[in-house]
C-alpha cells in the first residue's frame, strides 16, 4: 500500500482531482473565488448560448416519434431501437402510440389515395413543432408501384427529409433522422443542388404549348416538385 501526501487546496494541486473540484466548487458558491481563479473557473464551466438554439439542441435530441407503420419499411423503422443500432445514443427511441404526444411523423412505406386523408388528420393532430420523414422509395415517388392508387406523401403534407431505398436499410433512416436533427438545431447540410452548383437546371414547359396537354405525369410549368 502507498501513502502519499498530496495538497487538496491551492495553486499547486491537481485540476483532474475530484476532491479540488469539489472544493473550488464549494468556493465558488460560498464566494471565495476572486480575481484568475475565479475567471478560470468560469472559463473551464461556464457555457454561454441563446435560448433558441438551447430549445433547438433539446429538441433535436429529443424526437418522440410516432408508432406508424404503412408497409415493409416499418420492419426497417422498428429495428433502428434494437441493439444493432440502438437508437436511444441519440435519444429517439420514445415511440409514442398516440399522435398528440409526438413530434416526428416516419411514414414507412407506399401512401395509397384512401390512406392519404388518414395520414393527413394523424399528422395534424400532432404536437407543434413537428416534422415528417418520407422513409423509401414507395412514399417519396411511388417507386415500383408506380399506379393510379398510391401518391407520394410530399403531395399532400410537408415532408422534412426523404431517405430513399427499396427498403432502406435502418442505417439509412438512423442517418436521416440525424440530418433532421441538423435541421431543427439550425446548421443544415447543403443539398446536392448546393454542392454541386444545380441551381436552375431544371426542365420546364412551356404553358401555351402544354395548355391542352392531357399527361397527368408531366409537372405544370413553373413546379420543380418533381425536377
Amino acid at each position: 500500500m502507498e501513502v502519499r501526501r498530496e495538497q487538496l487546496d491551492g495553486p499547486g494541486a491537481p485540476a483532474t482531482d475530484f476532491r479540488v473540484r469539489q472544493l473550488q466548487a464549494r468556493d465558488m458558491l460560498r464566494g471565495d473565488l476572486e480575481g484568475e481563479a475565479l475567471e478560470r473557473y468560469v472559463e473551464e464551466r461556464v457555457m454561454t448560448t441563446t435560448l433558441d438554439r438551447a430549445v433547438a439542441w433539446a429538441r433535436g435530441n429529443s424526437f418522440f416519434p410516432l408508432t406508424f407503420g404503412l408497409a415493409c419499411c416499418a420492419i426497417e423503422m422498428m429495428s433502428i431501437v434494437g441493439a444493432r443500432l440502438d437508437i436511444a445514443r441519440f435519444g429517439f427511441e420514445a415511440f409514442r402510440a398516440s399522435p398528440r404526444q409526438a413530434d416526428l411523423l416516419i411514414l414507412s412505406g407506399r401512401v395509397s389515395i384512401k390512406m392519404a386523408p388518414v395520414i393527413r388528420r394523424i399528422y395534424d393532430q400532432m404536437l407543434d413543432p413537428k416534422w415528417a420523414i418520407s422513409m423509401g422509395a414507395c412514399c417519396s415517388s411511388m417507386g415500383v408501384f408506380n399506379n393510379y392508387a398510391l401518391v407520394p406523401a410530399d403531395k399532400f403534407m410537408p415532408i422534412s427529409v426523404h431517405v430513399p431505398g427499396c427498403p432502406p436499410r435502418p442505417e439509412a433512416l438512423a442517418h436521416g433522422i440525424l440530418r433532421l436533427r441538423d435541421m431543427v438545431q439550425g446548421h443544415p447540410r447543403d443539398g446536392w443542388r448546393e454542392r454541386y452548383d444545380a441551381i436552375g437546371t431544371e426542365e420546364l414547359l412551356d404553358p401555351a404549348a402544354e395548355a391542352g396537354s392531357a399527361a397527368i405525369n408531366v409537372f405544370e410549368a413553373g413546379d420543380t416538385a418533381g425536377a
